[in-house]
């Protein structure tokens, strides 16, 4: 997969996390994912369809991590994760997303998002529908992990 089109992904994450909920990411190494299962507690999916391509991207939080999240964002910390978590962790999913449609937009590059879908629970799994494969990127932060997978037909 042409990194060129993961990138946006990355710095959409980072700057969205930083200006929304004061929380410095720092990026891993990235690898090919082999399974469905998710590197964390909450997971947010969404699936865009373009002219080009169509493909999927998640991002799964760590529940102490969604949890700081929530605080940073709303100055409220639930014990666990709860309807608001897994809204908020949607919402982040789409902002990431359109942040990433923005940059790839001007290379020409265009899409459809989906409305995103969020799973919770240990052990949970994310299904991407595209044929290419999932890429995935760790980061790390003070409040825990996040992981973000980006998968699509071709490019």
């Amino acid at each position: 997969m042409n990194v060129e089109f993961i990138n946006p992904f990355l710095s959409s994450l980072i700057n969205v996390l930083s200006t929304m909920a004061q929380t410095q990411l720092k990026p891993g190494k990235p690898r090919i994912k082999t399974d469905e299962k998710a590197c964390g507690d909450v997971s947010g999916l969404i699936g865009m369809v373009g002219p080009q391509t169509r493909g999927s991207f998640s991002i799964t939080f760590d529940e102490q991590l969604a949890l700081t999240i929530m605080e940073r964002m709303l100055g409220e910390r639930p014990d666990s994760i709860n309807e608001e978590v897994t809204d908020m962790v949607g919402e982040i999913t789409n902002m990431v997303t359109g942040g990433a449609k923005n940059l790839l937009g001007q290379k020409g590059f265009d899409f459809d998002m989906a409305t995103p879908i969020v799973v919770s629970g240990k052990d949970h799994t994310i299904t991407h529908k595209s044929q290419g494969k999932k890429i995935l990127m760790p980061f790390t932060c003070d409040a825990g992990n996040a992981n973000i997978e980006v998968s699509f037909d071709k490019l």
